[in-house]
């Protein structure tokens, strides 16, 4: 039985939904916490047709090129074995295609055999799916070649060239295609540094301790720097927690200072606490959180 959607949009949210159920079964290995970002290709092409009976390609050939103002975006799951391409043509065209090598392997230059329906090929079958415009496999069989591939940090991907074969719900039609993409070399990840001061204030007037210290960056971000801080004075337990947000500029460190309020009725006090910091950002080209931590004892003076 062929999945014929009637909208565009719907396509959209099938392949999303299929995400969705891979990343409950824990089959995707995407990146711990939040999903790859999908980055534009500077330069590549996609192309594919079929036979008459091919359900994906309805018999005809379609092309698309960055050159041509066709968008593509690409990117890597965490372990470099899955790479998904998605297509959106200056005519309107929307399209995905997904390779992925057996699970716990590298997607490396070779050619896969015996590929079934990604997400949901099993653990040591290949993954192909070749989607979009309303049309998608339920079930398929395929293979694929990976000519050439190097990936980057974060999923991205610098270089992909392979040619695969598509057949849908164990016809012998098929459809066949190539993807090529080149990619600059990727930008460097995102490098926090973050630095407490060993000196810190505790309020006489409403027992809040004060800390403060610097946070450095290799790229212009706004950085969230929070922390707990623990005192133990005369068997009490004081707790409180601090964050604040600063603009940071790579080669100068940005100062930052935050107050934490105690969780209690009892007031920080005049001596030492333990400091558990934390400098948080997004990457701005990989978009994924960035955390670096510090844990340190600081004294504080009654202020």
């Amino acid at each position: 039985m062929h999945l014929s959607l009637p909208k565009r949009v719907l396509a959209r949210a099938t392949t999303t939904l299929a995400l969705a159920l891979a990343m409950a079964a824990g089959t995707t290995g995407l990146l711990s916490g939040a999903e790859a970002h999908a980055l534009p290709v500077t330069e590549g092409s996609f192309s594919f047709g079929g036979d008459e009976d091919d359900y994906i390609s309805g018999g005809r050939s379609y092309a698309y090129a960055t050159a041509s103002q066709d968008r593509m975006s690409a990117f890597a799951n965490a372990d470099n074995g899955v790479i998904s391409v998605s297509v959106d043509g200056a005519n309107g065209d929307w399209w995905s295609l997904d390779l992925a090598a057996p699970s716990g392997e590298k997607l490396a230059p070779g050619t896969y055999t015996g590929a079934t329906r990604y997400p949901f090929n099993e653990g040591t079958e290949p993954g192909l799916s070749l989607g979009g415009n309303g049309r998608g496999c339920n079930q398929l069989t395929g293979t694929f070649t990976v000519s050439a591939v190097e990936f980057g940090p974060q999923g991205y991907v610098k270089n992909l060239d392979a040619t695969f074969v598509q057949h849908c719900e164990g016809g012998t039609a098929a459809a066949r295609g190539e993807i090529h993409i080149e990619n600059p070399a990727p930008p460097a990840e995102l490098g926090l540094d973050l630095g407490i001061a060993l000196d810190g204030t505790a309020s006489a007037l409403n027992g809040k301790a004060t800390l403060h210290g610097t946070v450095s960056c290799n790229k212009p971000v706004r950085v969230t720097v929070a922390g707990d801080v623990t005192q133990v004075k005369k068997r009490d337990l004081i707790r409180g927690s601090f964050s604040t947000t600063v603009s940071c500029t790579p080669g100068t460190p940005a100062a930052w200072s935050g107050t934490a309020v105690p969780t209690g009725s009892v007031p920080f006090q005049k001596g030492d606490v333990e400091v558990e910091g934390r400098a948080t950002a997004t990457d701005p080209d990989y978009d994924q959180a960035t955390t670096v931590g510090e844990t340190v004892a600081v004294h504080l003076t009654r202020s």
